[in-house]
């Protein structure tokens, strides 16, 4: 009886191991999940000749795919003319390679209020995206009454009374009041105003998108992120006349926006601060960015009283050289970061807690850094950045640029650092290598500041010198600090 029953366990004990074996090594089990919803224009009679007006056709679509709870709008291959078309929750638009939106040229293509003109809008929604490979085009080049050697004259619609000023164009894209937003895989070209614009959104992405403005165009910028917080911005190629990547506070305030891995060419302001500032900017990363033939690197034109803080740059080459003075804003300056209110009797916003780290820059002009009164530059900190002077242009030099507002253009000696309204400035690892042709033009001036503006200066291993064998040595501090409580 002992040994039948000791069979039987043993028995058991062997089947239920060679069981459990047969369980860990079974492949796990192949989850289908449901395919999206897949809604295409040419379904709901859109012709996609670049001709007639698909607009109806594109927005039945949307409608469509968004009353069966979400999915994708497919565009097959062709060239969809429209109106505005407007993103409802839960859509994707698939812009397929070889297919393009492209934006209609007349007033009456768009809503009646100017802050609703864009070629394609998305409000107070959730979950949407545009992606596909295909093109999303403004159709830029008919808004230019007459084309510029350097900057072209546009159409404005200032005459309808809907806005005001010689800014009143279309937009490209926009997302406001919007959540989880996801743009990638996508070309937007030919803006004949702002490009991509986000306002009033949460959790926005923006990946493996190409910006293409005309670089003779202004207004034209790439894109331009207002009061929104927590957006990702990586590998974009972004190249246009105006600002590239312009973070705004005029509607509210901006937190934890990254922008990483991008190229950059602007003939304005490749990175810009403002300069709409009326409310604070807080926890922002730029890291692995190269900017060329810019007239301006980074800049923060703060002018509306907002304060930042927590900003750093990092892993950056920069390119920046002189276009015309009084056309275009800037004045080749790598660096540029300002407090100077818009006007006299505006709030002044200030600065804080900025770090530029691994810094690499070739530019025609030097470094600004202006506080105001009673907006301070304060904790300014600069580690392992090398600057190059040199000229190679034929613009002039000579000026300091404070537009918009405050003082405009004012004549000022170059210099590798100007310096006004700081207090707390450290440079480590710092080096200013200067051409011949810019000393023979007497451009050797590593560091321009007031004593009673600047306080708290703080040098470790800076190094000011020719970049010729036989150059002298124009300043240096090495292997000590010096500090300056001024």
């Amino acid at each position: 009886m002992a040994a039948t029953l000791l069979f039987y366990l043993t028995l058991f004990f062997l089947l239920f191991s060679i069981v459990q074996s047969r369980l860990y090594t079974l492949p796990p089990p192949t989850i289908q999940l449901p395919l999206p919803h897949l809604f295409s224009v040419a379904d709901y009679g859109a012709i996609g000749d670049g001709q007639h007006y698909d607009t109806a056709a594109i927005q039945t679509a949307i409608d469509a795919c968004h009353s069966a709870g979400g999915g994708h709008v497919r565009f097959p291959p062709g060239t969809y003319l429209t109106a505005t078309v407007y993103i409802k929750s839960g859509v994707y638009l698939v812009v397929e390679e070889g297919s393009k939106i492209l934006g209609g040229t007349k007033l009456e293509d768009y809503p009646a209020e100017s802050s609703r003109w864009y070629v394609v809008l998305a409000e107070n929604v959730t979950d949407v995206g545009i992606t596909g490979g295909g093109v999303i085009d403004g159709h830029g080049m008919k808004f230019v009454k007459s084309f510029g050697e350097a900057k072209n004259v546009m159409v404005s619609w200032n005459e309808t009374g809907a806005c005001l000023g010689d800014e009143c164009r279309p937009r490209l894209v926009g997302f406001l009041g919007s959540r989880n937003v996801r743009v990638w895989n996508i070309h937007l070209n030919e803006p004949a105003y702002w490009c991509l614009h986000l306002v009033g959104c949460d959790n926005t992405s923006i990946h493996d998108v190409s910006i293409y403005g005309d670089f003779n165009t202004p207004n034209n910028d790439g894109i331009d992120i207002e009061a929104s917080n927590n957006t990702v911005i990586t590998r974009c190629n972004i190249n246009t006349g105006d600002d590239s990547i312009c973070p705004k506070t005029t509607y509210g305030p901006l937190y934890n926006l990254t922008v990483t891995n991008c190229w950059i060419r602007s003939r304005s302001s490749a990175i810009k601060l403002g300069s709409g500032s009326s409310y604070d900017f807080k926890g922002l990363v730029f890291d692995n960015i190269t900017i060329v033939d810019s007239h301006r690197g980074l800049g923060m034109q703060i002018r509306d009283g907002g304060d930042v803080s927590d900003v750093t740059f990092s892993n950056m080459n920069i390119q920046t050289r002189y276009y015309d003075p009084v056309l275009w804003w800037g004045r080749a300056e790598p660096i540029y970061i300002t407090t100077c209110p818009r006007y006299p009797n505006s709030k002044e916003g200030s600065i804080s807690n900025i770090r530029f780290i691994n810094i690499t820059a070739t530019s025609e002009n030097g470094v600004f850094l202006s506080g105001s009164r009673d907006g301070h530059l304060s904790n300014l900190r600069f580690q392992n950045v090398n600057f190059t002077y040199r000229r190679w242009t034929d613009f002039r030099d000579g000026l300091v640029d404070y537009r918009p507002g405050c003082r405009g253009l004012v004549k000022h000696s170059p210099a590798g650092i100007i310096m006004e309204h700081i207090d707390g400035l450290e440079l480590e690892n710092v080096n200013m290598i200067w051409s011949d042709v810019i000393q023979n033009k007497r451009w050797n001036n590593p560091l321009d500041f007031l004593p009673s503006t600047v306080n708290n200066i703080s040098f470790l291993n800076f190094r000011s010198e020719s970049d010729s064998q036989f150059g002298v040595l124009s300043s240096e501090l090495r292997g000590q600090r010096e500090r300056y409580l001024i």
